[in-house]
């Protein structure tokens, strides 16, 4: 599926969290666990916003949120996991 990133987002993502385009192909490509649903009020979309953590072949650790809309996944964001995301994402889609 064709992974698109808004002009705005790409800017936030990579000046702001510095993560690359190329990283966030990478967390696609090894991610192990399941999809968790962002459940949060502020954050309800249609369709669903969702998100999982997965590594870079640097090992570096991200969480990418994302909604799917038909074939496209549209990224919404993506930066270094914290310890708060790691321990829902263990709990939750491992």
């Amino acid at each position: 599926m064709p992974i698109v990133i808004s002009d705005a987002i790409f800017k936030k993502v990579t000046e702001s969290h510095k993560v690359s385009l190329r990283e966030i192909e990478q967390c696609f490509d090894n991610k192990e666990g399941g999809l968790l649903k962002d459940t949060r009020e502020k954050n309800q979309t249609t369709p669903p916003t969702l998100w999982f953590l997965a590594l870079t072949n640097k090992s570096r650790l991200l969480k990418v949120v994302f909604v799917q809309v038909d074939d496209d996944i549209i990224i919404k964001t993506a930066y270094d996991a914290n310890e708060d995301e790691i321990r829902i994402y263990r709990k939750y889609a491992m």
